[in-house]
């Protein structure tokens, strides 16, 4: 029995987070190095991937110590953290009063010798600590600093982890009704499996005092949208970016880049609670462009500001004077205005603007949030639009529910007296059925990807999330007559382990064009795995 020594509590409403805790595969694969969380006396997360903390959370270093006991999310926490293996001295289990570092059970907390982390050094792995503005395109594992691992460099002046995705989908056609086929034709002869994405690349450090961040990935199928955007299905480089800090927290990213506007295109798709990002932000906002953002938090990083300016002569198939391409400022803040006070619900609000002067043409384009659709709204090219879009969002977590909704609004001066106005709007609702909650990084306005507490690699669920979202486009309006389109969505995500997931979307479609009512509805699995 484990004796009351260096004893301590949580009390409620408080945290305490271990790191670097040896979690032994049960099935003879490999051991995982993992964070576990406590809060409220509880177990409530245990991950191989970041957990963000509140200042006021106690946080540990097990140095790889081993853990045993039972490790049930939601039930008052109740194990040990030996200081050695058991496997290879069982001598350890005879005395756990003397070889047990950490020991806690019904939720009280019976003995605690590991060594705290300090406020500097718990923001190394942390999530919210990263430098940029626009999070990495991939999540970085726990200990992406660790030069042993195979896809790891550590050099003296340029240190890095290579990572790579592999997503493949397959869809089927439920129904066409006659409109339909009459607006984009036969969808059926679409049935089948495509690779949805193929990326490769990295993230590191150019090792100065103060270090810098650099981010290059590549892929195919990208499929880039947005009014100003060309369609492209070969490879392209979607990341090619440098992070350098300026001043106290601010950050100045420069080269290719997401745009700093709408919560939905800055996180990763891979992290999304659907399939595809909404007709209206897929369509309505470009994703990536050259230029650079200027970016900090502010108000004790219950806000956060970015501004950008772009221009993007560098990319391929563009004139190659910046005078003739289109130049674009984009903005955005995002502030918290309420957070309950064990941090568990918090209420997110943004607001953006973007501004392009119109040197190249411009269409409205969207699929039916299949990749693999063709486009179901288009318009004409209007040949030298000047762009406004103004962009507003609001999202409240509580646990393992997330609501978030957007609108965005486009003001088109193509020179005539009536000005074309697309707009869009979408509400999403999920729900980690397995209790994980997403975090926020305050820096980018950002929730970031459902945690997985236990991966069936580790004898777990893995993390399972029911979602639904309503979407609209509105692309009937004066001078393009693109279509407007209504789709409702739901869908299953089981993410397996935190490099492994499969999801499933049904979507049900709604488009009305050419004074016709088209309506369809799809179904796609998704398998993803992230190699690194």
């Amino acid at each position: 029995m484990l004796a009351l020594i260096g004893a301590g509590s949580v009390a409620a409403g408080e945290s305490l987070l271990l790191r670097n805790v040896l979690l032994p595969s049960m099935t003879g694969g490999d051991d995982k190095n993992v964070s576990i969380l406590i809060t409220n006396h509880r177990l409530e997360l245990i991950s191989e991937d970041p957990i963000p903390v509140s200042d006021d959370c106690e946080v540990f270093d097990a140095k790889g110590g081993f853990v045993i006991g039972r490790l049930d999310l939601g039930a008052p926490a109740g194990f040990l953290i030996l200081e050695g293996d058991p496997r290879d001295d069982p001598e350890l289990l005879l005395d756990t009063r003397r070889n047990a570092s950490f020991g806690a059970a019904r939720g009280e907390i019976l003995k605690n010798t590991l060594p705290s982390i300090s406020d500097t050094e718990r923001g190394v792995t942390s999530y919210d600590g990263w430098l940029a503005y626009t999070p990495p395109p991939l999540a970085l594992p726990l200990d992406y600093r660790d030069a042993t691992r195979w896809n790891h460099f550590q050099g003296r002046h340029v240190s890095g982890v290579l990572a790579g995705l592999v997503g493949l989908d397959r869809t089927a056609w439920l129904a066409q009704n006659a409109e339909s086929q009459r607006q984009v034709g036969d969808l059926d002869s679409l049935d089948g499996g495509t690779i949805r994405a193929l990326r490769a690349g990295g993230v590191g450090t150019l090792n100065f005092d103060n270090p810098w961040v650099w981010t290059v990935f590549g892929t195919t199928h990208a499929f880039e949208r947005g009014f100003d955007s060309g369609d492209d299905d070969d490879f392209s480089w979607i990341d090619l970016r440098l992070d350098i800090p300026v001043w106290k927290d601010m950050t100045v990213s420069v080269g290719k880049q997401k745009e700093p506007i709408s919560m939905e295109r800055l996180m990763s798709l891979l992290y999304l609670p659907q399939q595809e990002r909404s007709a209206s932000a897929d369509s309505l906002l470009r994703a990536r462009n050259v230029g650079a953002v200027f970016s900090t938090p502010v108000f004790d990083d219950r806000a956060a500001l970015a501004v950008g300016v772009f221009n993007d002569w560098l990319d391929k198939g563009q004139p190659s004077s910046p005078g003739d391409n289109t130049t674009t400022v984009v903005g955005r803040a995002t502030f918290v205005p309420w957070t309950s006070p064990d941090e568990n619900t918090l209420l997110h609000v943004g607001f953006g603007y973007r501004s392009s002067n119109g040197k190249e043409p411009a269409a409205l384009r969207a699929r039916p949030e299949v990749n693999s659709a063709p486009d179901f709204v288009i318009s004409d090219q209007l040949r030298h639009p000047e762009l406004d879009t103004y962009q507003a969002e609001l999202s409240l977590r509580s646990g393992p529910v997330w609501i978030h909704g957007e609108w965005i609004d486009v003001q088109i001066d193509s020179g005539s007296a009536q000005q074309p106005n697309p707009s869009g709007y979408n509400v999403t609702a999920s729900w980690i059925l397995t209790g994980e909650r997403r975090p926020y990084n305050s820096r980018a306005g950002v929730f970031g990807r459902a945690p997985v507490a236990r991966g069936v690699d580790v004898n777990g669920w893995g993390t399972w999330e029911m979602s639904t979202r309503y979407s609209k486009l509105k692309g009937n309006t004066f001078m393009l007559d693109a279509g407007d389109m209504n789709i409702w969505s739901a869908g299953l995500n089981w993410w397996l382990t935190p490099r492994v997931s499969f999801n499933v979307n049904y979507r049900w479609i709604d488009l009305t064009q050419d004074s016709l009512t088209g309506k369809s509805e799809e179904i796609t699995a998704r398998l993803m795995v992230i190699v690194d």
